[in-house]
């Protein structure tokens, strides 16, 4: 018997577990159930007390006693508790996503909101704008009266506030998007109640346009602590909804160094990796092994294009995956598809050393003399800075420690960019 968890038809990249596990000692079960599995467990009734997401959010509704006020007005039930057998059905989503919203600063007064789906948690989040005083609500899907291709027409890109809360761009379909934030020259801030990847391609073009923006994760953590509050009749202070956001965001969250070659990106990431008792990734050795020969045997027999061709298929893979230490060779955050899948689930670090400690020998291809270093050097420079939200500035020959006993200094530097990461 499961006494408390969560149910839905696909759940493996659910991060309900942990953020449960942090609110409480109690054991929080995730349980995948088909549409005809769906119907005996809710008659069963074999459970304390669970969450529903996608795609059962209504089709519980019918096995339940009574609603509250908000799932009633909804329609849409998320969190279920059994009382002496009888079930009772509530939407902690909806201040999940007032919470969400408020915390990024985005307000629904007097504005005019665009909501991308027509499923459960779009009814959700139309129903706090509603209530938070929207102006005018609007909701796309691919085949309603308003969709992707007439809302243009139908003169909806003025809209204050979009909010997507559609699969799109959810991994591993990262990188997707159902429409172009330049069509949209009004907006005041952007919605997207997807968590995985933290950034979806939608949250990274409202960061470049300087749009106050969020992604669901905070969401999910609010939810998940009303929601726990009604599974135990308790009260769970606020303070615990950002103190768990913030730790499941670095737990998901990938540690990228960049930087220019000899700077010690590999040396310090593996320590960093070892550290933190994470999985560590070279791109570079990715490369090779993907060709089956060195980054300059790359170089020399099919030139640099196809050398960036490959990088950004294999930055592209690996910038999907969570929890990691990335190394990144020095040319990689040249490509804008680059940058952004590095930085979808990932704090890129700077790793600055002195130009006169960058290394030059044959196996960096790119850093053959110092006139080509310092033109590179002064291309690179503004596009690490902006991209990273620390820099760890090197002021040791790193490379030449590694082939000593004595790492001293790679320990000493991956603990600083330890300290770095926490602080964020």
């Amino acid at each position: 018997m499961m006494k408390y968890g969560l149910i839905g038809a696909k759940l493996s990249h659910s991060f309900s577990k942990p953020i449960h596990n942090k609110l409480g000692a109690y054991d929080y079960e995730l349980c995948e159930l088909s549409s005809e599995e769906l119907a005996l467990f809710m008659t069963k009734r074999e459970f304390c007390a669970i969450n529903v997401t996608i795609p059962y959010k209504k089709d519980v509704i019918p096995y339940l006693c009574e609603l509250s006020e908000e799932a009633k007005k909804i329609g849409s039930v998320n969190t279920i508790v059994n009382k002496n057998g009888k079930l009772y059905g509530y939407n902690t989503d909806y201040y999940g996503f007032f919470y969400m919203a408020n915390l990024a600063g985005i307000s629904f007064s007097g504005k005019k909101v665009m909501i991308l789906g027509t499923g459960g948690t779009s009814l959700t989040a139309a129903a706090v704008a509603k209530d938070k005083g929207a102006s005018e609500i609007v909701l796309v899907s691919r085949n309603g009266a308003v969709n992707y291709e007439n809302l243009y027409e139908k003169g909806h890109s003025d809209c204050d506030i979009l909010i997507n809360t559609t699969p799109v761009g959810m991994y591993p379909n990262n990188g997707q998007t159902l429409l172009s934030l330049s069509r949209f020259p009004q907006l005041s801030g952007v919605i997207d109640v997807i968590y995985n990847p933290l950034y979806t391609e939608l949250l990274l073009a409202a960061k470049q346009r300087g749009i106050p923006h969020t992604n669901g994760l905070p969401m999910l953590v609010a939810q998940a602590k009303y929601a726990s509050e009604l599974f135990f009749d308790t009260t769970i202070p606020d303070s615990r909804i950002s103190e768990i956001t913030a730790k499941m965001k670095k737990d998901v969250s990938n540690i990228v160094l960049v930087g220019m070659p000899g700077s010690g990106k590999t040396s310090i990431g593996k320590e960093v990796a070892k550290l933190l008792s994470r999985e560590f990734v070279d791109t570079d050795a990715f490369i090779e092994e993907k060709a089956g020969v060195t980054v300059p045997e790359l170089f020399a027999k099919y030139g640099e294009a196809h050398f960036r061709e490959l990088e950004t298929e294999i930055i592209v893979q690996i910038g999907k995956q969570k929890g990691l230490v990335i190394a990144t060779g020095g040319g990689a955050i040249l490509k804008e598809e680059n940058r952004n899948a590095l930085i979808q689930n990932g704090f890129c670090l700077f790793s600055s050393s002195e130009i006169f400690h960058f290394l030059t020998e044959k196996n960096r291809p790119l850093s053959q003399g110092s006139d080509a270093l310092f033109k590179l050097y002064e291309t690179r420079l503004p596009i690490y800075q902006s991209i990273s939200s620390a820099v760890l500035q090197i002021k040791e020959d790193i490379d030449s420690t590694v082939s000593t006993e004595n790492n001293v200094s790679i320990v000493n530097n991956a603990r600083r960019l330890i300290e770095a990461f926490s602080a964020l």
